[in-house]
């Protein structure tokens, strides 16, 4: 049993060195500084948007204890994150080796590493859930919802989780559920460092209504194909559901061909994919209890 647990002991301890070279402090608000993990070898950084307060005189604490000016690139506040490039004298980093949806495991034992004074800090646990198409209290939609039992030390925010095979599942936040330890996933930085890189901000699609879910009567889940949908409470006068034709009382039952079964499902499909705001795609919905189908151009949400 010794050698076992000195093995495990052993292993924790090279993945806290090795990984540990791609975490980062950032200095950002005036109280404790937080973490920050290294995106890309041109100075990228990805941390969380509540640990950055300011956008100017920022700092970033390299791993060899050197300190370097950083910019922010963007913020995406309803995903708690935002982007800083580091200055040119940060540019002999590695990129952390960041791991993909497949590796989220329910039970797999993992690290949480920050730095938030000079040195690297860990703490240990396991990964508790992971579920898909999660829409935070923010706003935010992540692909995959990822909670872990790892101790958030003031800090640590920003900093990565790390699996079993010394790779970076996502950056942990306290900030989106209060009481949680949240790691934002690889999939969610991904898009939005590109979105970031591209436009200049991530954007968010809307469509103008409110609605809530309903199960449809038998015959018309024959008609359907789905057993339940969205029942429109609202739509807004001019906004881009109105356009499209869209009543109080229909049920809509599809947008650009992905079903609707919840306003999570809805909102997930507007915020999930930054090029689908300002595209124009294909609408199903029911309309006094006949199918009916349609097109909608969808705005992008301003505020």
């Amino acid at each position: 049993m010794s050698q076992l647990l000195n093995a495990l002991s052993e292993a924790l301890v090279e993945t806290v060195k090795k990984v540990g070279q791609h975490v980062l402090r950032v200095e950002g608000r005036e109280r404790l500084p937080t973490s920050g993990v290294v995106w890309s070898r041109d100075g990228l950084v990805v941390t969380v948007n509540h640990g950055v307060e300011r956008d100017r005189d920022l700092r970033v604490g390299l791993p060899d204890g050197t300190t370097v000016s950083a910019q922010v690139v963007g913020r995406v506040p309803n995903l708690d994150l935002v982007l800083l490039r580091a200055g040119a004298e940060s540019r002999q980093l590695t990129p952390a080796d960041w791991a993909e949806a497949d590796q989220l495991n329910v039970g797999a034992l993992t690290l949480a590493l920050g730095r938030p004074g000079p040195d690297v800090l860990a703490t240990f646990g396991i990964l508790s859930a992971v579920e898909t198409g999660w829409h935070a209290p923010t706003g935010g939609h992540f692909t995959h919802y990822v909670q872990s039992d790892v101790v958030m030390y003031p800090g640590f925010s920003g900093g990565p989780l790390v699996n079993a095979d010394e790779r970076v599942l996502g950056i942990n936040t306290s900030a989106l559920v209060s009481g949680l330890s949240l790691t934002i996933p690889t999939a969610a930085l991904r898009r939005a460092v590109e979105a970031l890189l591209k436009h200049g901000r991530v954007k968010q699609g809307y469509l103008g209504l409110g609605g809530q879910p309903v199960r449809l009567p038998k015959a018309q889940q024959a008609l359907a194909g789905q057993e339940t949908g969205l029942l429109l409470m609202m739509v807004e006068p001019g906004g881009p559901a109105d356009q499209s034709g869209l009543l109080l009382g229909d049920i809509l039952l599809t947008l650009d061909n992905h079903p609707l079964r919840s306003m999570e499902d809805l909102l997930g499909l507007l915020n999930g994919n930054s090029e689908r705001a300002g595209a124009t795609v294909p609408i199903r919905f029911l309309r006094a209890g006949q199918p009916r189908e349609g097109r909608v151009t969808i705005g992008e949400r301003t505020s």
